[in-house]
């Protein structure tokens, strides 16, 4: 087992993020090292979630909200940043990427499909993606035009309300308009070609999605979170997305 650095991943071939069970789950019942209350003595505010242990003796992992892990040593000594991998015959397991991959999964899930804007598949679904949106931003149109065709190729669009400009910004209660609407997918279509739609507002789940968005890591829009939990950035041709799914 070694830490290396971020860099190394961009030469990797093969990398593999599937190293189920090498970092738990959870880790309540773990107490904290003394790592955590010199950390919190120098910075109060740092928001750390859980701790957890590493495969590596002594050494312990501070998840941050927004996926942001550090490493460090249980008597608070060290403490480094980076992705922890596994050097494996078959190439690099980044173990830190498949935690966050995994959280992002069970978080995605407990969000009710009643509470997204659904574009379902044209036939057999095949896949399904789950977008944070701002119907502000240009690549987000620019993947909305791309529907039909992700649509055809069996895909399912989940769209979670992710407004850019905050909680109460214009782009907010644009959303918000667009998800208390008769007709949500239209409304969201309309404000994406840039045409206005009526102001509404309802009891909505816009506040939360932009919460879940910031839990797993979504730092700019559209930020696409696979079935399996992986975070995919930006915007993506429909064919090189149907790619990056596996179809």
């Amino acid at each position: 087992m070694m830490v290396i650095g971020v860099s190394l991943l961009a030469q990797a071939e093969g990398v593999s993020a599937q190293a189920e069970g090498l970092m738990p789950e959870t880790a309540q019942d773990l107490p904290d090292p003394e790592l955590v209350a010199k950390l919190k003595a120098l910075r109060p505010d740092i928001p750390i979630e859980a701790v957890l242990t590493t495969p590596l003796e002594g050494i312990y992992a501070l998840e941050l909200t927004g996926g942001t892990v550090l490493y460090g040593t249980a008597d608070g000594r060290y403490l480094f940043a980076g992705d922890m991998y596994e050097l494996r015959e078959e190439g690099l397991v980044n173990l830190t990427e498949d935690r966050r991959t995994r959280k992002r999964r069970v978080l995605i899930d407990e969000v009710a499909i009643d509470d997204m804007a659904v574009f379902p598949a044209a036939g057999e679904r095949k896949a399904v993606i789950n977008v944070f949106t701002d119907v502000d931003c240009s690549y987000c149109r620019k993947l909305h035009l791309e529907m039909a065709d992700l649509n055809a190729l069996g895909i399912e669009v989940r769209y979670l309300a992710y407004p850019r400009a905050g909680v109460g910004s214009r782009s907010y209660q644009k959303i918000v308009s667009a998800w208390c609407s008769g007709n949500r997918n239209a409304a969201i279509t309309e404000l994406k070609l840039g045409k206005s739609i009526p102001d509404r507002t309802c009891q909505n789940p816009v506040a939360d999605h932009f919460e879940l968005g910031r839990l797993v890591g979504v730092t700019g829009t559209p930020a696409i979170v696979t079935e399996d939990g992986r975070l995919l950035p930006g915007y993506m041709a429909a064919s090189d997305l149907a790619a990056a799914i596996g179809l």
